[in-house]
């Protein structure tokens, strides 16, 4: 193995010779400069793969220096050293190019164990197979058999005006399905979204039918509901096995009779809008339970589209994770991260409670972590393949002969114990309301753990 050059660029002797003796134990090559002038000198006449790099130096501040280094030899990998324990100056020198951060006193077998990350990382960067040039961006990813079922059905379902329901875990991507189906519909009004499960049932009424002035406190003008909004196009309801029973029953009216009244209101009002709903639910299995109307569930449930869940689908994992960072770089204007082959089979092998949601939240910390361009497995935090994933049952026979309500709790305590009990990082992954967690942890019993952000 070719042996690493090391520059150390410090002007305090006896440190600067504490390192390279350190580093030369260990086989490394050392040189040592004493000011910013010496330094870019080494630099420019020689080839070094680190360089560790004082922040105060005799004719100059190591900040300054440092994008002269990187100008000179941009694949150099560089750590900043500093006494003063400035959390600004960490800030700037990794956004201008750092690869990495020490304070002083320097403790050489830490400094060690990041030079040997920094590069791993490097060599993982320069084996990675090459990006592909980015297709053309799409909103619903794969290959496999099960999407290209979830594309027939967005087809058929495009061609009429019926209602459709459209099922699935929490995070599989319900919406972007949603979407489809109206804009492959040529509906020419607009496509308007409403989580029934984010807002209050009074407030939710009103933002469906709309509201009269004065219609209650705070209501200072009339207001046209989501229906009037949809009016020629879609209207979306996501989450909505959460709609009241008193709900229910104004929704199924102006399903069957395009006809409403704002809050307020006795206008009768209509709407031509073509509904398409999303739940996590089975609703027919909620209405035999009695906790949704069965007319309402069939009014709904014309046509159904089924969204699979992402463990359903693992051979479509590395061309979703390539379309998020695609979209998620350009979204963050950040340098999109390449991932290793470990890395991909790290995350073909995680489950995935919150599917897609969670994979795309995942690479968003993935992209803006990433250092020389390449994400490895250990910036994933996911758990090794094959470990038990808290509040998994190893027997399928007794998943299938849970109840709804039961899979549902388990689910939910799965997040929660995943994200540490931290409620808006489980929301996400969920897909659901604060408000609509909250009342789903009360109502389980679940324990929402420590953390409460």
């Amino acid at each position: 193995m070719q042996k690493t050059h090391l520059l150390i660029i410090e002007d305090d002797a006896a440190l600067a010779e504490m390192l390279a003796l350190h580093f030369e134990d260990q086989g490394t090559t050392v040189e040592t400069a004493g000011d910013c002038t010496a330094g870019l000198a080494a630099v420019s006449a020689g080839h070094f793969d680190v360089a560790l790099l004082d922040q105060h130096l005799p004719d100059g501040d190591g900040i300054e220096l440092l994008p002269k280094l990187l100008e000179t030899a941009p694949a150099l990998i560089v750590v900043m050293m500093t006494g003063q324990h400035d959390l600004e100056l960490a800030i700037d020198a990794m956004h201008q190019g750092a690869a990495d951060f020490v304070h002083k006193p320097v403790q050489t077998d830490q400094l060690e164990a990041t030079i040997g990350r920094l590069l791993s990382q490097r060599r993982e960067a320069a084996t990675a197979p090459s990006p592909t040039p980015p297709a053309p961006q799409r909103d619903l990813i794969g290959r496999s058999a099960a999407m290209l079922e979830v594309s027939k059905a967005i087809a058929t379902a495009a061609r009429g005006a019926a209602t459709v329901l459209v099922t699935g875990e929490s995070g599989t991507g319900k919406e972007v399905v949603a979407r489809l189906i109206h804009e492959h519909s040529g509906a020419p009004g607009p496509f308007v979204a409403v989580n029934c499960a984010a807002l209050v049932d009074t407030l939710l009424e009103s933002e469906l039918f709309g509201h009269e002035r004065g219609a209650f406190t705070g209501a200072n003008a009339r207001k046209p509901g989501r229906f009037e909004q949809a009016s020629d196009g879609t209207l979306f309801l996501d989450e909505v096995g959460e709609l009241a029973a008193p709900l229910q029953a104004k929704l199924l009216r102006a399903i069957q009779e395009k006809a409403f009244e704002r809050v307020g209101g006795t206008e009768t009002l209509t709407s031509n809008a073509r509904i398409v709903a999303a739940t996590n639910r089975d609703l027919m299995a909620q209405a035999a339970a009695g906790r949704f109307r069965e007319d309402l569930a069939y009014r709904l449930r014309v046509l159904e589209v089924r969204v699979p869940p992402l463990r359903e689908r693992r051979e479509d994992i590395p061309l979703l994770a390539d379309g998020l960072l695609t979209r998620i770089a350009e979204r963050l204007q950040v340098q999109r991260p390449r991932l290793t082959e470990d890395a991909l089979a790290r995350l073909g092998a995680y489950d995935w409670p919150g599917n897609v949601r969670e994979l795309e939240n995942l690479l968003t910390r993935v992209a803006l972590s990433a250092r020389a361009g390449v994400a490895t497995p250990d910036l994933l935090d996911l758990p090794d393949a094959g470990a038990s994933t808290p509040g998994t049952d190893s027997d399928d026979h007794a998943q299938v002969l849970r109840t709804l309500d039961e899979v549902e709790a388990d689910h939910i305590q799965r997040v929660l114990l995943h994200t540490g009990g931290h409620k808006a990082h489980s929301c996400e992954i969920l897909g659901i309301s604060r408000p609509a967690l909250d009342r789903k942890i009360a109502k389980y019993g679940l324990k929402s753990g420590k953390a409460e952000h």
